[in-house]
């Protein structure tokens, strides 16, 4: 996932931000130099053909894909960011920071482990244990926490494959480590609960980003002593890097040699022929251009396969036009989009640090809620990470959240599931507020601050539109949106209902609003929801 680090890991999530933002042109313009090479390689029989079917993997034909209804009904998924870069427990890209003199985490390393020429990140794997690890408790604990969607991690920009990996045979998670078949293992308990079953793969940008495994101290003791990175025994790990790579400069991951281009399609097919996802997250977009066009058709077509036809499976990508048309899903890591977007999308957050972090602060649960209901408001799913520690067994912060989420849902999640947007998706101060901080939608949460009374957000399902009011009113709710007189969304009302509230509550409509009288008794705590049916 991304960072915004001190020194050269700015520099190189930069790039990443500005290449994501390159007109279509521009961009096929980047990667055009990869074509003959693909070709090259479908002629000598190198490249796996993908998946007969609907799709192939051109533009053109992914645009008649359509986001399937399960995924626009789910709205809340659940998702494990974990792997052996969780074995420290010290936080995300551990594995590229460790590398990097005078980063909080190479201080840690060297502290806890010794000096990465020494102790590298292949020595940090074999301590990833997950000895508490149990697929089944965990998708029981997030199913009743009323997830749709589960997503298991399958490989990060470590390089590590959380699967019997064909292409990845000596670094993958039942070569080493936990010698367990993680990514098998959530499928199967996925299965168990009904969930649908996503993946993430990260794999693309690590060439690039696992470059500084192969530098060295530039002070001190060990200063020229390059780390275990550079020894080409480990190549099939830290990646064999050309003599004249241009460490310290500004690098586009959407550039890389095209045997990676060729070994990062046969890696991702291998993922998705074996496990047969509903959902492939891509931390990126769909990266080197017909490569990875070849495998959202190959994703697509697998599914349809499977389903008679009709392709059920779902893509994600963080480059928008991408996802103007049919293709795949827009996804705002840590963000929401502004309005009510035309076209079904999701938020990638988590409740603390991507990868497990002891000194993480995490989300409250009224953060995690206002986030979850103004994102459906808005026509989103949010999938939400849980991150793991080594252990593979959720912290007891952690677990409070998801106790937390539990006991909101049982109350309320009518009003989330197969909804559709309103007219408009809320009201308020901060609805009303243009959308500052962060890079576009992407990034913004940051600046967000938790919601009060004063919010309201809308779904409707069928002939009910649901209000939901973002904490609780001290005697009454107003929802001026529901004036006699707006001209905004014109809806007379014929009955109010608040949910988990067995009794009948006292209301009127006039030209200031909808009002309704609450009970003494709030029947959950953060969001209530007001089931409002029009005369």
């Amino acid at each position: 996932m991304s960072r915004r680090q001190g020194g050269r890991i700015v520099q190189y999530e930069e790039d990443r931000e500005t290449e994501s933002m390159l007109s279509r042109r521009q961009a096929l313009t980047l990667l055009a130099g990869g074509a003959p090479a693909l070709k090259l390689a479908r002629a000598a029989g190198e490249l796996p053909a993908i998946t007969s079917g609907p799709f192939n993997g051109t533009r053109q034909s992914l645009r008649e894909w359509q986001v399937p209804a399960w995924y626009r009904d789910a709205k809340f998924g659940i998702w494990a960011h974990w792997g052996p870069q969780s074995a420290p427990e010290y936080g995300d890209w551990y594995a590229r920071n460790m590398y990097v003199q005078g980063h909080r985490q190479y201080e840690y390393h060297v502290k806890t482990y010794g000096h990465p020429s020494k102790f590298g990140f292949k020595d940090v794997i074999p301590t990833w244990k997950a000895a508490r690890f149990d697929a089944d408790h965990l998708l029981q604990l997030y199913k009743k926490a009323g997830a749709k969607y589960f997503c298991s991690m399958a490989v990060h920009h470590d390089g590590f494959d959380l699967w019997k990996s064909a292409h990845q045979p000596r670094w993958n998670s039942v070569a080493t480590g936990p010698k367990r078949d993680i990514v098998g293992e959530f499928k199967k308990a996925a299965a168990k609960q009904g969930l649908r079953f996503a993946v993430s793969e990260h794999l693309a940008p690590s060439y690039h980003w696992f470059s500084t495994s192969h530098t060295s101290d530039k002070t001190g003791p060990l200063a020229g002593v390059p780390y275990d990175g550079a020894d080409p025994a480990y190549a099939d790990l830290y990646h064999e890097l050309p003599k004249d790579y241009p460490y310290g400069q500004r690098i586009n991951d959407r550039q890389a040699p095209d045997p990676w281009k060729l070994h990062y399609f046969k890696r991702i097919k291998d993922l998705v022929d074996n496990y047969q996802p509903d959902l492939l997250y891509t931390d990126g977009d769909i990266f080197f251009e017909e490569y990875g066009l070849g495998l959202v058709a190959n994703l697509y077509n697998t599914s349809a396969k499977r389903h008679g036809g009709h392709c059920e499976a779902v893509y994600t990508s963080k480059l928008p036009s991408d996802c103007e048309t049919g293709t795949c899903v827009l996804d705002w890591e840590r963000g929401v989009a502004a309005g009510i977007p035309a076209n079904p999308w999701q938020t990638d957050t988590c409740v603390g640090d991507w990868h497990y972090n002891k000194e993480a602060k995490y989300k409250t649960p009224k953060r995690v809620i206002d986030l979850l209901v103004d994102i459906v408001s808005r026509n989103g799913n949010l999938m939400l990470n849980f991150p793991l520690p080594n252990s593979g067994e959720l912290d007891g912060q952690e677990l409070k959240i998801l106790d937390e989420i539990t006991r909101w849902m049982a109350v309320n999640s009518e009003g989330i599931y197969s909804t559709r947007p309103w007219k408009i998706f809320g009201e308020g101060p901060v609805a009303s507020a243009p959308q500052t901080g962060g890079r576009g939608p992407r990034f913004n949460e940051g600046g967000r601050r938790d919601l009060t009374a004063e919010e309201v957000r809308f779904t409707t399902r069928g002939a009910n539109l649901y209000a939901f009011v973002m904490g609780w009113p001290e005697k009454q709710a107003v929802i001026k949106s529901l004036s006699t007189k707006s001209d905004t969304a014109p809806f007379k009302v014929g009955n109010v209902e608040l949910l988990g509230f067995r009794g009948k509550v006292q209301w009127t409509q006039d030209e200031n609003g909808l009002t309704v009288q609450m009970p003494q008794q709030k029947p959950s705590d953060h969001a209530i929801a007001l089931r409002v049916r029009g005369a």
